[in-house]
């Protein structure tokens, strides 16, 4: 009978392609996730540049944060004015990560 000079190895490659392939699972799952934060602060920006634009025109707060729950539902909206200029925050919690943005207009800015 002829053996081969392996020994117990046998089956090793299979083994070691398994933790890889965990490994690599994770780290596509950790960047979607990533991907997916930074989609939603991108457009969680943007909702609170508008916002603080209507802020500033002297719209209603339930109107501008309805521009923010559009774009990001579930974003907490934050009104406040520092000095000439009307801010709005909003944040959220994207896959674990929290996300926030600020935007600021001049008041009665158009």
């Amino acid at each position: 009978m002829i053996r081969d000079g392996l020994g117990g190895d046998r089956g090793s490659v299979a083994a070691e392609f398994a933790i890889a392939m965990t490994a690599v699972a994770v780290v596509v799952l950790v960047a979607v996730g990533l991907l997916g934060a930074a989609g939603r602060h991108i457009l969680l920006q943007d909702a609170v540049a508008d916002a603080a634009r209507l802020a500033s025109r002297g719209e209603s707060s339930a109107r501008v944060s309805a521009v923010v729950q559009n774009a990001v539902p579930g974003a907490s909206v934050d009104i406040s004015d520092a000095g000439d200029l009307v801010c709005v925050t909003a944040a959220r919690t994207v896959s674990g990560i929290p996300v926030s943005a600020r935007g600021c207009a001049l008041a009665d800015g158009w």
